[in-house]
């Protein structure tokens, strides 16, 4: 592992008192962890200056890189920017940089300036500024006892911006040119981590060491990152990614490039590359695959409509499922999915359409369709395929995991994928004939 030691300290009574949960150092020690750096103590006070100067000093005294956390507020308990200039033995004085940063700040929005803001311009001497481009406090820098401490906001979303805008290219000018960090990062789609974690043990049960295989869960994809910092993992990494990529196969979504994409986003690339148009018909999901599609930019150029028929009727109405139908299988059936599809498909005039019509709960099941089953089916106008799950989760979250599914199985559609996925092995309904 590289030499250099990082440390981390974040100040706010709201963490100590767990008013707010802290999401700032996970980001920054991922982002650490991909230039080869990691985080070796972290360290949480309260607004109190006493300690905040006294943790200054320690952690400048052992780490190569402090980075500090909150604090750069206009109000009388941000106190960063005094503990600093007290552990550094340095004035306070009204900065230039800060002071125009903060006046146009103000001027954006019809503000007037007042002495609260104008503290945020008193800054420890000597200092150097870091650009916040999405908040009125800039972050600052000075080295003591040969450290580099970054001063940070504790907004997540201004933090980030500036942590890998400024911040990381600094950091990185002044680490050694041999270190190595290559990551790849990987969406998964279909497996929790324990799941595949399972089968990597079983399928690759010789994964090299000098290889690290991490896993970041969320919600609907699982991110796979392989990261090397050696020589040796970096010559043999292509050969284990391609393995890990067989094992996987189409539960890959994709690469990430630049910045994650969803299900909803990946698909639409393939949608609009093809020039195919979608549409959806929902019952249990009330909307909400739309929704995941509507929330890209550029949507419409393959998304013209979606139909919500929550009630019987409506799906009579809307789209010309037959009430006999109706009453005879049930709204939660293959039958109606089909109908629902196909009168979605000749209303939007789309070339490719999901429907979904399940029991979302916690009311409503029976013996015959319990909570959490689900009838999708998806295809063209020639083309439906249809698939029953049991998904026994809550309501929300059923809906959320029905609505990835449903983006999963056009994406798979579109491609000519005919794989099973792993969610139709472990939650296909086995009584589908009933």
């Amino acid at each position: 592992m590289p030499s250099t030691t990082v440390q981390l300290l974040l100040t706010g009574n709201e963490l100590m008192t767990g008013d707010i949960v802290d999401s700032n150092s996970a980001m920054m020690a991922q982002i650490l962890k991909e230039q080869g750096l990691e985080i070796s103590r972290k360290v949480t006070v309260a607004d109190a200056l006493s300690l905040l100067v006294s943790e200054i000093d320690y952690m400048a005294t052992n780490s190569d890189i402090l980075i500090i956390n909150g604090g750069l507020g206009p109000t009388v308990d941000d106190l960063t920017s005094e503990a600093l200039a007290r552990a550094t033995q340095v004035p306070l004085a009204e900065h230039p940089e800060a002071l125009a940063h903060i006046t146009q700040w103000a001027e954006q929005r019809g503000a007037e300036l007042n002495a609260p803001n104008l503290k945020q311009a008193l800054l420890p001497s000597g200092c150097q500024i870091i650009a916040n481009s999405c908040g009125s406090a800039v972050g600052f820098s000075v080295n003591y006892k040969g450290c580099d401490i970054y001063c940070t906001p504790g907004v997540p979303r201004e933090l980030k911006v500036m942590f890998n805008e400024q911040i990381v290219p600094k950091i990185r000018q002044k680490l050694p040119d041999n270190l190595i960090c290559d990551v790849t990062r990987l969406q998964v789609f279909g497996y929790g981590e324990s799941s595949l974690q399972k089968l990597i043990d079983e399928q690759l049960p010789d994964w090299p060491e000098s290889i690290d295989l991490g896993f970041r869960a969320g919600m609907p994809l699982l991110e796979v990152k392989l990261t090397t910092n050696t020589k040796q993992g970096l010559a043999i990494k292509p050969l284990w990614q391609n393995k890990l990529s067989a094992l996987l196969k189409e539960h890959i979504i994709a690469e990430v490039i630049d910045k994650p994409k969803s299900l909803a986003e990946n698909l639409l690339t393939k949608l609009q590359h093809h020039k195919l148009k979608i549409t959806t018909a929902e019952s249990c999901t009330g909307g909400l695959i739309a929704s995941k599609l509507t929330e890209i930019s550029g949507s419409s150029n393959s998304f013209e409509a979606g139909y919500v028929t929550y009630s019987n009727a409506m799906k009579t109405e809307m789209l010309g499922v037959c009430p006999k139908l109706l009453a005879e299988v049930g709204a939660v059936s293959e039958a109606v999915v089909i109908e629902m599809a196909k009168g979605a498909l000749s209303k939007s005039g789309a070339d490719l359409a999901i429907a979904v019509s399940g029991v979302a709960g916690p009311n409503g099941g029976s013996d015959e369709k319990p909570v959490g089953m689900v009838w999708l089916a998806w295809g063209s106008h020639n083309d439906i395929k249809t698939q029953c799950l049991r998904l026994p989760y809550a309501r929300r979250q059923f809906q959320q995991y029905v609505t990835a599914i449903g983006l999963d199985l056009l994406r798979r559609y579109q491609q000519g994928l005919s794989s099973t996925p792993n969610y139709v092995v472990e939650r296909a309904f086995q009584q589908q004939s009933s």
